[in-house]
């Protein structure tokens, strides 16, 4: 189990992966031939659900797949993992999200997140974003960790896991590039005149995104170098001077 720091979440939260539910479904999904499969098939697309999940304001059963428009909300010890087309989604508890549709049914073109934390591994493509209520993500085929904080006027985390992201907060603009998790806040007002600022590697585990991208036949950036680097939310393999950093303050 590697290290994870854990800010106003618990370790249950962080180790759904270990369930023998999820275990069992993940198993089955791939076996059962995996998202294509499942849309072939018009069966669910959802790997596992914990608890109250709703869809569209109705409760969500057990064999309902998830469509591009839906949207989604999580409430108390509740989790949910779901595919749609080459991306996988795990969403925690007490979250609020839109899921909008891509250029087909079964594509993505933009998670709208009013509340709560999602993980998410994303296939290769193009026009895919990550919206908050303070940022905005450009994804291009990566692994991400979004979270959005109501108690702290909706100032948003994000985790560049790996990956090549377009960031974008207030006036704010940067491309972030990591291999290694790569951390910023979503500030929701500005903090010595940056919108876009240095975080810490926060509330989410490397196995988290290794599952996510297993059940959509991917490999996580530590996964394909064979190594791993220091999770401090900088992004990088190896020490790189501050500098290096792209949300580091301005000189």
């Amino acid at each position: 189990m590697t290290q994870h720091i854990l800010l106003d979440r618990t370790a249950d939260e962080v180790l759904w992966f270990q369930r023998r539910s999820f275990i069992k479904a993940a198993a089955s999904w791939t076996a059962m031939g995996g998202a294509a499969a499942a849309h072939a098939q018009q069966r669910s697309n959802v790997v596992e659900m914990v608890g109250d999940i709703t869809v569209n304001g109705e409760r969500l059963m057990p064999q309902r797949a998830l469509q591009t428009g839906d949207q989604i909300a999580t409430g108390p010890d509740s989790h949910m993992v779901f595919v749609v087309g080459n991306s996988s989604f795990l969403v925690r508890q007490n979250s609020r999200l839109a899921v909008e549709r891509g250029r087909t049914l079964n594509t993505v073109s933009l998670l709208r997140m009013l509340t709560g934390a999602v993980a998410s591994v994303w296939g290769p493509g193009s026009n895919r974003r990550i919206v908050t209520p303070t940022l905005t993500a450009g994804i291009r085929g990566t692994g991400v960790y979004t979270e959005v904080l109501p108690d702290q006027g909706y100032r948003s985390y994000f985790c560049n896991c790996y990956g090549t992201v377009d960031m974008a907060a207030g006036g704010d603009r940067l491309v972030s590039q990591s291999n290694y998790h790569q951390s910023f806040w979503g500030e929701a007002q500005a903090r010595n005149g940056r919108f876009l600022t240095p975080a810490g590697a926060i509330n989410h585990t490397d196995e988290e995104l290794e599952y996510l991208a297993r059940l959509v036949n991917q490999q996580t950036a530590w996964q394909v170098l064979g190594r791993k680097g220091v999770k401090d939310g900088k992004g990088y393999m190896e020490e790189r001077p501050p500098e290096a950093y792209p949300a580091s303050p301005l000189r």
